[in-house]
């Protein structure tokens, strides 16, 4: 599907549009359906305010933009867990994203999500130290409220360990036992990237906090364009892809 405008349509609780699963949010909610229950879309998106505001960091980080775009996999009520993880793990792994051994790769879930970090470790084949249990400001994703939400077994994500030599995770460090505080610690420092996200839509949260299951689970995937392409093209600095046309960047 092509991208929605960067103004919502008929949506009050979003000034602009801060992700790949507004324009389908009808959907998800089992207020509309349409002829297919898989879409794909590379999104523009605007975090300048909401919950979702990246102003704070944008110029401070190597990684954060108030424009940029969202590549999005979207299940309507088709695919869940399983699937939305061994789709992930093959792309991230096996097939695009060359650059990042797998010991570079780890994974965060919500800490109350047992079920995905079973499957991670099952499919990926993943040792326990490699996956992460974190907390609502990790793996907790929210739009926006009322419209859309879960219960506290919000998402997961896949990171990669920045190369030695690029202010990142390298050498040995790459396969280490890293205890869970010291990762969070790394991942605000930008030792490791967060390259995709996996969120697992249960429930609808209306304005009293009050969760009402949705028609059908689905799957809503957010990998930032100019985050894939900086770990494609060996950078550590998105501003550094050729992306940016202007930026110093090796020729790719």
């Amino acid at each position: 599907m092509p991208s929605s405008s960067l103004e919502p349509k008929d949506d009050p609780t979003l000034l602009f549009t801060n992700a790949g699963m507004v324009q389908f949010k009808r959907i998800f909610l089992g207020q509309e359906r349409r002829d297919y229950t898989r879409a794909t879309t590379c999104q523009k998106v605007v975090r300048a305010g909401g919950k979702h505001n990246d102003l704070e960091q944008v110029g401070h980080t190597k990684r954060h933009h108030t424009f940029f775009e969202m590549l999005g996999n979207f299940s309507f009520g088709d695919y869940f867990k399983r699937d939305a993880i061994g789709f992930a793990w093959e792309l991230c792994h096996r097939v695009g994203f060359s650059r990042p051994p797998p010991e570079r790769l780890r994974v965060s879930v919500h800490h109350s999500d047992q079920e995905a970090g079973a499957l991670w470790g099952e499919i990926a084949g993943l040792p326990a130290h490699r996956i992460y249990r974190l907390g609502d400001e990790d793996n907790f994703w929210q739009m926006a409220t009322p419209g859309r939400a879960d219960p506290p077994l919000r998402s997961s994500s896949i990171w990669s360990g920045r190369r030695a030599g690029a202010g990142g995770a390298g050498g040995s460090e790459q396969d280490a036992v890293i205890p869970q505080a010291e990762f969070e610690r790394l991942a605000e420092a930008g030792r490791f990237l967060e390259i995709w996200n996996l969120v697992f839509m249960q429930f609808d949260r209306a304005a009293d906090g009050t969760l009402t299951p949705l028609p059908r689970p689905s799957v809503d995937t957010g990998a930032g364009l100019e985050r894939i392409a900086a770990v494609m093209q060996g950078e550590d600095d998105n501003f550094h892809t050729d992306l940016f046309p202007s930026a110093p960047h090796s020729n790719r």
